[in-house]
């Protein structure tokens, strides 16, 4: 049997490795609208990973104050929504982004998977052992 010489074998490796699709997650820095129409979300690197904060408040519940009122932590509960970090540690996992995402309508935290669709909207999960929620965010004017 012949022996391929190490260039070959090398170049062999580089032409294998360049006709592997690579799927690497989409970009999804920017600003988007909540399903609910409630809020803006600004989306932006934080250190290594993504993160998403509370960037404007565009229809606030009557009666309710724009507070972190359903915490757990009592001493967050007076923390103001607008700047609330509600996506925190997302970084790239193949096709799509994981991290944390916080609801502070409920007051939890939920293992996030996030994902730009086609048309420039997030799709965003929150996710409770294998039962998830799906929303999709529109990218802000």
């Amino acid at each position: 049997m012949r022996r391929l010489s190490m260039k070959t074998a090398l170049l062999f490796a580089t032409l294998a490795t360049l006709s592997t699709p690579a799927w690497a997650a989409a970009p999804i820095e920017g600003r988007y609208v909540t399903e609910n129409g409630r809020a803006v979300v600004a989306v932006k690197t934080c250190g290594k990973a993504m993160c998403g904060k509370v960037d404007k408040i565009l229809r606030p519940k009557k009666g309710v104050p724009a507070r972190d009122i359903n915490n757990d932590d009592p001493a967050l509960r007076s923390r103001p929504i607008l700047g609330l970090p509600i996506l925190m540690g997302l970084t790239a996992d193949d096709d799509v982004w994981r991290g944390d995402i916080y609801n502070p309508e409920d007051g939890n935290e939920y293992r996030a998977v996030v994902s730009r669709m086609a048309n420039g909207s997030l799709k965003v999960q929150g996710c409770l052992a294998f039962i998830c929620k799906t929303q999709v965010w529109k990218p802000a004017s």
